[in-house]
């Protein structure tokens, strides 16, 4: 029977408001684990294994605690309790994931998910057991009352992960929607022991935890690293897909400027004359050209720092971008030198290639999602889709993450299913297979059979920036030849296994990352 204290109208907006917040607990919890861990199927198993757990246990111990509970005040003092777990959140990520980082990339990445989230979803998951318990009238009517509650509680959930997703990370970064639902928590067991109860003292000690916010985690901005290298982050985002970053690298001659999603860099320029300090923009660049001469019509998709669209756009070539973040537009032209008056169409690529009709002499892809090229635009319908747009005498070209030694078999599927459709591809590693690296980016290049590979590519050395001059011009001494794989497959919507087989390509590259990057201006 509802208890007196407490109304039955309190009780919905109690169970309404825990429902919404455990889901932007754990929508958010990719964009504290991301930049770390990376946004691979491991990462998001973590999330949702240790979100299923904690809520399974907050059932169990809020069943417990709602029969031995003679009044609604242990339901309001958890809900404060994990109103202050998550305002600390903010504040404990960056230690937590430094420790995790012991137990390797799968179990650091469900230690740290564990350790930062499970304590404020397990008392959230306390809630249902109690409102069901305090609102169940008389036997006759438990069944719908509990089935009026949870499908609050699911409307609730619904909300939260539509919140998340499409409002409040565009407005707010995440430390700040972290301190709202902390917020939203304490407030509603302040209330509830203010007015419904009269324990104003017992309120009192609830509100100093408020001020966490106002004395908020330092972000590190600008350090001096070990090798005497001075990184500035220059400016960050948080958009509705991933953790944005202009980052500068200053060793006192030259100054590189990057920039990073979620921890993986998707490009970066000398500041000094703007070329590229990464080996794969030039191939992709060159190479093309080098098969068709007279292309005039050019699609990049993936927009990235726009060094590969400046280029096209430079030589004359009219020249389209897609790219499905507005706040990596906004980075490009704000940091990168891509024109400001140029239009990118905001789209995911899939979708662009689809409904168009326009021929184009070039291709280029270059596009990310986590480590790696997401899988839907890595299939034979995707393909088929891009030759429908190329001219007849087009070129496709795309910057692949992959292995070539170890584990290449969803490589040479990759490869295996363009020949299925084009006929033709040409393969250039842009590391040195020759001293034993194993993967890393890969340009591949993708044509009608009717045209010829080029004997040779023309390429002034003085285009190519010195730092990867030689890589450059060692890979487009010729093509790589990628031995048949006996378990290859050709790739489909119907069966694309990317996201399973390429799980240990994607560690090995998030290991590269946290080797190589300083793990404050990572997590700042």
């Amino acid at each position: 029977m509802i208890d007196k204290s407490v109304s039955k109208l309190f009780l919905i907006i109690t169970a309404l408001t825990c429902g919404t917040l455990i889901m932007v607990i754990e929508v958010l919890g990719s964009r504290v684990i991301g930049p770390f861990f990376g946004v691979s199927l491991f990462v998001w198993t973590s999330l949702i294994a240790v979100t299923m757990i904690a809520l399974a246990a907050g059932y169990m111990i809020g069943g417990i605690l709602s029969d031995r509970a003679k009044s609604p005040d242990t339901l309001y003092l958890l809900i404060g309790i994990a109103g202050l777990s998550t305002l600390l959140i903010p504040y404990a990520k960056i230690p937590v994931l430094k420790f995790c980082l012991a137990f390797g990339l799968r179990g650091g990445a469900f230690a740290g998910s564990m350790a930062l989230f499970a304590p404020s979803l397990t008392l959230l998951g306390c809630v249902s057991p109690f409102v069901i318990r305090l609102a169940a009238r008389e036997v006759s009517n438990v069944g719908r009352t509990v089935g009026s509650f949870y499908a609050l509680s699911t409307i609730g959930s619904v909300l939260g992960t539509v919140l998340t997703g499409f409002v409040l990370v565009a407005f707010m970064g995440v430390n700040n929607i972290f301190f709202l639902v902390g917020f939203l928590l304490v407030g509603l067991a302040v209330s509830y022991f203010v007015f419904f109860r009269g324990k104003i003292v017992t309120a009192a000690l609830l509100l100093p935890i408020l001020i966490l916010p106002f004395v908020a985690p330092t972000s590190v901005d600008s350090k001096i690293l070990e090798n005497g290298n001075k990184v500035t982050v220059i400016d960050r985002t948080d958009s509705r897909y991933g953790n944005i970053k202009a980052i500068d690298y200053d060793n006192g001659n030259m100054v590189i400027r990057q920039l990073s999603i979620d921890g993986l860099t998707q490009g970066g320029v000398d500041i000094k004359n703007g070329l590229s300090t990464f080996a794969y923009t030039y191939p992709l660049q060159f190479v093309p050209v080098a098969i068709n001469p007279k292309g005039r019509r050019c699609l990049v998709i993936g927009l990235g720092a726009g060094i590969i669209p400046r280029w096209y756009m430079a030589r004359g070539v009219k020249t389209d971008v897609v790219d499905i973040d507005p706040a990596v537009v906004e980075m490009a032209s704000k940091y990168f030198g891509y024109p400001a008056g140029e239009q990118v169409v905001i789209e995911d690529a899939r979708y662009f290639l689809g409904k168009g009709e326009e021929k184009y002499d070039y291709i280029i892809l270059d596009v990310f999602n986590g480590d790696v090229t997401p899988s839907h635009i890595l299939s034979k319908e995707a393909f088929n889709l891009i030759k429908s747009r190329l001219n007849d005498n087009g070129v496709f070209a795309m910057n692949l993450v992959g292995n070539l030694r170890e584990n290449p078999v969803m490589t040479a599927s990759v490869i295996k299913t363009l020949d299925s459709v084009f006929g033709k591809t040409m393969v250039m590693p842009l590391f040195n297979t020759q001293k034993g690296a194993d993967f890393g980016n890969i340009a591949v290049f993708a044509y009608a059979a009717e045209l010829q590979k080029p004997k040779q590519i023309r390429v002034i050395p003085r285009q190519i920036h010195p730092i990867i001059r030689q890589i450059v011009l060692f890979a487009m001494q010729g093509s790589y030849s990628i031995p048949e794989h006996p378990e290859a497959i050709i790739l489909t919507d119907e069966y694309n296994p990317m996201d399973f087989y390429d799980l240990e390509l994607k560690e090995k590259i998030r290991e590269n990352i946290l080797k190589g990057s300083d793990w404050d201006i990572l997590l700042s």
